[in-house]
């Protein structure tokens, strides 16, 4: 009748650290369904002004065109449906006097739906993670990373962070207008969440400046309205600022109390620069914060590297301005991946943040504010590929760089930092 139906299933007994591996799994089938379609299968989704679908990154963020995007897709009656996303098994162990170690999983799948509707495209998307099981509710451990609320370490990610639906209209030949609305979702407030960024694709741990740059994009609550041509977009977004709350497997109260704006660049196919300017409203949640205000630009750079290479890198700074503050905490990062060839790929971050005390759980020890570094570098060897699924080991090291009044609380001036995984995810087109 015109329709597809994409499914599979996984017998009892399966541990739930493989429970995104196996979501991944079943998107070959959808994809093998997609190549026989049979004639008279609904047509694809218009392009609007005729930018690709892959170019959206996370929420209404922007990628450059040619940045790498390995998935699924399929149709499920007027549906163009799109799957993608990673599993990560690693093993994490942070050196030092506040060092952990872990086994674990960081894992994370997108599922997209797109059709057209009233002379416009309509998109659904999800983003969902079985991170609150494979990880705990405590996350990774990660020296440095800010307290939310367990020092050193990465909160895991919610269950669902993404549940968003968006509209898109021309309204001439060049020019778009579109409404995004989520429960929870991401505002444009950033750059395109680190997840959705190139390096993501083998690097499983947050960057250090993650709190300051792009902690929003689950936000619950959100509403976006923007203007786009075919290289340019401009975003206004309300949304909820309070940070989420330490129960990642529910929905917390939808509220838009803050606001912020959004500029996107993308003048060719290899790049996408962006700059924003937001302010989040002041909350008396568990994660209280006062009111502050955010800014920052960022650049992605994606190009062919070689024969059947490619290199791509992210140098994004941003900005907190708290109400009490006379000078905002400034974050820069720098990360970059270079595919080799397709079994061979290197990648590595450089970042910098600017720290309060409270950030490291060390309120009264040391001084307010303190400036922190880290530098990381990794290799990965594809050891399996196929027309649907690519398996990967990995592994990284990162030095990360403390100020001396920090030396008796981390062992050293340097604690280091090592992991190693195995990572499955979607094969690349």
């Amino acid at each position: 009748m015109g329709r597809s139906t994409f499914w599979c299933t996984e017998s009892g007994g399966t541990r739930r650290v493989v429970l995104v591996t196996a979501l991944l799994a079943c998107g070959v089938a959808a994809r093998g369904r997609a190549q026989h379609e049979h004639a008279g299968a609904p047509e694809e989704p218009t392009e609007v002004l005729g930018i690709p679908m892959t170019r959206i990154g996370s929420g209404t963020a922007w990628l450059p065109d040619a940045a790498p995007m390995p998935g699924y897709h399929g149709r499920a009656g007027g549906w163009t449906v799109m799957a993608h996303g990673s599993a990560f098994l690693q093993y994490d162990r942070q050196f030092g006097t506040r060092g952990d170690y872990q086994v674990g999983s960081v894992n994370w799948l997108m599922v997209g739906l797109v059709r057209d509707v009233a002379g416009g495209v309509v998109r659904l998307r999800a983003l969902a993670s079985a991170e609150p099981w494979t990880l705990t509710d405590r996350g990774y451990p990660q020296l440095l990373q800010s307290a939310e609320p367990y020092p050193n370490r990465q909160h895991p990610h919610h269950v669902v962070s993404e549940a968003a639906v968006a509209f898109e209209h021309a309204v001439g030949s060049r020019v778009a207008l579109s409404l995004y609305a989520a429960p929870v979702g991401e505002p444009a407030l950033g750059p395109v969440f680190y997840l959705h960024r190139p390096l993501a694709a083998l690097d499983p741990t947050a960057p250090l400046g993650h709190h300051a740059q792009d902690f929003t994009h689950t936000s619950f609550g959100v509403v976006t309205w923007s203007a786009f041509s075919h290289n340019a977009r401009v975003e206004a977004s309300a949304f909820n600022g309070t940070h989420p709350d330490s129960v990642r497997t529910n929905f917390d109260a939808v509220r838009l109390d803050s606001y912020a704006v959004r500029l996107s660049l993308n003048p060719s196919s290899h790049w996408a620069l962006a700059a924003w300017f937001g302010h989040l409203a002041p909350t008396q949640s568990s994660h209280a914060h006062e009111a502050s205000d955010r800014f920052g630009a960022s650049a992605l750079l994606t190009k062919p590297f070689g024969v059947a290479g490619q290199w791509s890198t992210a140098l994004v700074y941003s900005a907190d301005l708290p109400a009490d503050a006379g000078h905002p905490l400034n974050s820069v990062l720098l990360e970059t991946t270079l595919q080799l060839d397709r079994a061979n790929a290197l990648f590595g971050r450089a970042e910098y943040v600017r720290r309060t005390a409270g950030d490291l759980a060390l309120v009264g020890s040391v001084s307010r504010e303190l400036d922190t570094a880290a530098v990381s570098l990794g290799y990965q060897r594809r050891v399996l590929g196929s027309a649907g699924l690519n398996a990967g080991v990995g592994a990284k090291g990162t030095l990360n760089l403390v100020p001396e009044e920090l030396r008796l609380f981390y062992g050293s001036r340097t604690p280091a930092a090592v992991m190693a995984y195995l990572l499955v995810r979607p094969s690349p087109r």
